[in-house]
């Protein structure tokens, strides 16, 4: 589904959910000739993330819908994870 539609500018999203890829995909027309780019991205799921982040050292402190703090919810469309490195004593 096309995010941006105009006379002159299409742009629409294509989503792999097995490879976990996507693309943001960019028409325009300037003076009767057509371009076209295409900016790829990987995706990952919240879980993902945690697990990264744990064998790279942080505990998860927190995680938020956004910087308000407000909940996370499974309807989330974004949110805020806050590491905690453990320093374990000598």
């Amino acid at each position: 589904m096309p995010f941006q539609v105009s006379e002159t500018r299409w742009a629409y999203d294509l989503y792999d959910v097995v490879t976990q890829s996507m693309s943001s995909n960019y028409v325009e027309v300037v003076n009767g000739r057509c371009g076209f780019r295409s900016i790829p991205f990987r995706y990952v799921w919240p879980a993902e993330l945690d697990l990264m982040a744990q064998m790279a050292g942080p505990c998860l402190r927190d995680r938020w819908a956004n910087w308000y703090r407000e909940p996370f919810a499974s309807e989330s469309a974004q949110y805020v994870s806050v590491g905690e490195k453990l320093v374990l004593p000598d």
